[in-house]
């Protein structure tokens, strides 16, 4: 079996709550992971086209399974740590372009996690 060209690059943040020091929470992101994955190119599908004429891109990858990759839930977002802000967004440091889970598939292979990704809405 040949390994697939994992060539990108990325990054895995969970929701974490913090106090903000006046008594409320603030909400941001804790890395959670980050390793080593493919891109792989989605068709031009009725949902795909009309995401892109929205300016919203829609990207499947797979990563290697383990289990912090089997961890990942759409509650999760993605950052491609090769592309985009390395010195984060405003008060978020973490480097990269964001993007944001929309499924997980952690089941169907036991070698691989597949996902799928939006980037251009709101994580």
């Amino acid at each position: 079996m040949r390994a697939p060209n994992l060539t990108e690059r990325v990054a895995f943040d969970a929701p974490a709550n913090a106090p903000d020091g006046f008594g409320g929470i603030e909400i941001g992101w804790g890395k959670h992971y980050e390793c080593a994955a493919q891109f792989i190119y989605s068709r031009g599908s009725e949902s795909v086209d009309a995401a892109r004429l929205q300016g919203r891109s829609i990207y499947k990858l797979k990563i290697r399974s383990c289990q912090a990759a089997r961890q990942i839930t759409t509650d999760y977002r993605m950052r491609d740590v090769r592309r985009g802000p390395q010195e984060g967004v405003g008060a978020d440091l973490l480097p990269g372009e964001r993007y944001q889970i929309r499924e997980v598939d952690a089941i169907t292979d036991r070698d691989w996690v597949y996902i799928v990704a939006e980037k251009g809405v709101a994580v």
